[in-house]
């Protein structure tokens, strides 16, 4: 399985980032790309059966921050992560020499930091942690950065993908009501953005579905996009048709697209993206479901300008 396919299981309960990130970087040069708990995973995975005390506490005690973010609800401590190292040891086997050539990832992951940082100067470029855990995660994002579980990678193909859109979940601040249009918005705009300064797509899977479904998927969406209420749209669907998971990252990424081709300047519509103050008024802006809306609007007998306002 190709990393990209994780991103859904890695990171779905992201809400609207304000990490205290006060281990960031500024420079994106200077980022962390922190694989050492992985190393010190093996050293004590190597003494499993040689070794009358638990190895896995000296792996705990000397990890770095993203591992003790990985600890509560995954990782819990040493005697858990020793009890599923021994009972799933071939699997974990799989993974030892799947970090090979990551020098060249974290190369191409400062390229894509220091893009960011061009287009938005107040960027700034959280850790990434290669952690162990308990093969029960495929990560998290935390006040200390992105935490991989790299016992849940089969290879390296989408990682700097899936950290651009993660990058760029750290730079968002959208206010407002959280309703399906605003996690959307938040979604979208890390798939966008992402793909933006890294030039790689992810959830390609639901995308090809949109495209093929616009029509009706647009309709749909003006209905629901002011609810509280993720159904058939972002982590998971009721399967009343065929469609995949996680269309909203598919709408959110067409309403973003809609405004960054619409503005002149492009320096600004990226910190516009990223600071988005209302997210009905930038729907409004971006024009992107203009013709569902108005369709919707005339049904209701309400006009166009109505159906942006919210309280």
């Amino acid at each position: 399985m190709k990393i990209k396919i994780l991103i859904i299981s890695i990171f779905l309960t992201i809400p609207n980032l304000f990490f205290g990130q006060s281990n960031f970087s500024e420079s994106p040069l200077n980022a962390v790309f922190e694989t050492n708990d992985a190393k010190n995973f093996w050293i004590a995975f190597d003494k499993i059966d040689n070794s009358n005390k638990n190895p896995f506490n000296e792996y705990i005690e000397k990890g770095s921050a993203g591992l003790k973010g990985f600890i509560p609800n995954r990782i819990l401590n040493a005697d858990s992560l020793f009890v599923m190292v021994k009972k799933r040891k071939p699997d974990y086997e799989i993974t030892r020499n799947v970090l090979d050539g990551i020098s060249a990832k974290e190369k191409r992951v400062k390229a894509i930091y220091s893009a960011l940082k061009y287009w938005y100067p107040d960027a700034n470029f959280p850790p990434v942690y290669f952690v162990y855990g308990r093969f029960n995660s495929g990560g998290t994002s935390s006040d200390d950065g992105i935490i991989i579980g790299t016992e849940k990678l089969n290879n390296l193909d989408g990682v700097t993908g899936l950290i651009a859109h993660e990058l760029i979940h750290y730079q968002q601040h959208i206010e407002g009501k959280q309703t399906l249009l605003w996690r959307c918005l938040l979604e979208g705009g890390a798939d966008f953005v992402g793909e933006f300064i890294s030039g790689e797509a992810i959830n390609q899977v639901s995308y090809k579905y949109g495209e093929k479904h616009l029509n009706k998927l647009c309709e749909e969406f003006v209905t629901r996009l002011k609810q509280d209420d993720n159904q058939d749209w972002l982590y998971g669907t009721s399967k009343k048709d065929d469609r995949p998971n996680d269309l909203g990252y598919w709408i959110g990424y067409k309403i973003m697209e809609a405004y960054f081709n619409k503005q002149e300047d492009k320096h600004k519509a990226i910190y516009n993206m990223l600071n988005i103050k209302n997210p009905f008024i930038f729907l409004k802006e971006s024009g992107f479901l203009d013709l569902y809306i108005k369709s919707y609007q005339k049904s209701s007998k309400e006009t166009f300008d109505e159906f942006f306002n919210i309280n």
